[in-house]
């Protein structure tokens, strides 16, 4: 494995453990895509470190968990905020 990838994959790995982000915003700030980023973390990761391979799955669970509250949440969100545009 090339050296910047596996420095790459460390970095993401650290920045997603440490903000508790999600694969999406880890691909924004890394300039990469979302699939570069999952493959990153899933198998690229446990090849390099398998422990920090573990947390950053237990942070990614988490996240799965959590999706439809925040899909439900921005939703609400958007419709509240065009509500108040049009002065209901």
């Amino acid at each position: 494995m090339n050296i910047y990838i596996e420095s790459r994959v460390l970095d993401i790995a650290c920045y997603i453990i440490e903000t508790g982000a999600t694969v999406r915003a880890a691909a924004v700030v890394f300039g990469v895509s979302k699939s570069t980023v999952h493959k990153d973390i899933t198998e690229r990761l446990r090849q390099i470190n398998k422990a920090l391979a573990e947390q950053v799955a237990a942070v990614l669970d988490a996240n799965r968990e959590e999706r439809h509250i925040r899909g439900g949440r921005a939703t609400y969100l958007k419709y509240h905020a065009l509500d108040e545009v049009k002065g209901a």
